[in-house]
């Protein structure tokens, strides 16, 4: 039987004697807490670091974020995925100034009222920056209130959150409410693992019921997500000198607001020929030359994978660079310059390992 206040005595005793030492936890400052939090619901702390440090540098206060270009922003979130969220972190930044004088609400149900905050970061936010008593949800909490209580309900089922979310507030102290978020969390990451979870140093093996009934393989139960949609990019570098031809994506597809190439998606890989006979390419057959075709590149998304292909076409002297821009939607730029461009990660990755100026 799970007691609140012992669970939440031990819990916390255990997070004291184990936490890990990270920057957000060293600071009441609900700008710099949020920021961690939104770049974490990304991607792992080890990975999230780097991305964390960076974005405080180079915008230390809310009111830096408010005033940055957009693509400042796309840059430093490149490679975290989902950009609609630096896009919402951004707006939010924005009302937060406009609204609030550059001051985070200091409850809860007043940081709800911000766009890009949901429940998840709203509690923390309140939490961590204000010791406001309310339970965190993320999936560490979603995994060791399962495993604990031996909820077999799927936690991506409309009837999970608010299940969860009711034994969380049940559990969490009216002292150190901040502690209890931050330790269930950090314990769910460390100790109550999604794989081999070190239940035989688990301080509460005697009451979780996945322990005693041997089912911490099957908790949490997660619907599966469906089959991932597979796309076939065909990127075509136009490239003049040492410079290359690079777009913005204006589209309501992936990566809108990111730079790539041009882009010409079909139904399966191409060869050359068949390349250079679609539509956008067949006028210019005299004007360019096809240097070299990349191997196919993976790239996955959440719900899609994409198989792509990199082009390299040389324009020759006659051509119209100007003309070839216009057509296909180009700037030409330098390596350096393409560097500085905010780009998807799988754009970033090749463009690391070539340069427009190489002879291809």
């Amino acid at each position: 039987m799970v007691i609140p206040e012992l669970f939440s005595s031990k819990l916390i005793a255990w997070y004291l004697r184990h936490q890990r030492d990270l920057p957000w936890r060293q600071t009441r400052d609900p700008y710099k807490i949020w920021l961690s939090e939104v770049i974490l619901q990304q991607t792992r702390v080890k990975q999230g670091l780097p991305y964390y440090y960076a974005f405080v540098e180079k915008f230390p206060t809310v009111f830096d974020l408010a005033r940055a270009e957009e693509q400042e922003v796309l840059r430093l979130w490149q490679g975290l995925g989902y950009y609609s969220r630096a896009r919402n972190l951004q707006f939010t930044a924005r009302q937060i100034v406009a609204q609030y004088n550059g001051q985070f609400p200091d409850s809860y149900k007043d940081l709800l009222k911000l766009k890009g905050i949901g429940p998840y970061t709203a509690a923390a936010v309140a939490s961590f920056a204000y010791k406001e008593r309310v339970a965190v949800l993320d999936g560490n909490v979603f995994r060791v209130l399962s495993r604990l209580y031996g909820i077999d309900t799927d936690i991506a089922s409309a009837a999970a959150k608010p299940l969860f979310s009711g034994i969380a507030n049940r559990l969490i102290p009216t002292k150190d409410p901040d502690l209890f978020n931050q330790a269930i969390m950090e314990f769910g990451a460390l100790q109550c693992t999604p794989a081999n979870p070190d239940c035989m140093f688990c301080p509460f093996h005697n009451e979780c019921e996945a322990f005693l009934t041997g089912r911490q393989a099957q908790l949490p139960v997660k619907s599966k997500k469906g089959n991932s949609r597979i796309r076939y990019f065909h990127y075509v570098i136009f490239r003049k000198d040492d410079r290359g031809g690079m777009r913005k994506r204006d589209q309501k597809d992936i990566w809108n607001g990111l730079h790539d190439f041009y882009l010409l998606e079909d139904a399966a890989l191409l060869t050359t020929g068949e390349l250079m006979a679609a539509e956008p390419l067949l006028p210019w057959t005299e004007a360019v030359a096809v240097e070299e075709e990349s191997v196919v590149y993976t790239h996955k998304l959440t719900h899609q994978q994409v198989q792509a292909k990199f082009w390299h076409i040389r324009l020759n002297e006659a051509a119209d660079v100007d003309k070839v821009a216009r057509d296909f939607g180009l700037t030409f730029v330098e390596s350096a310059q393409a560097h500085h461009l905010p780009k998807p990660v799988l754009i970033d990755n090749y463009l690391k390992k070539r340069v427009f100026s190489l002879s291809l």
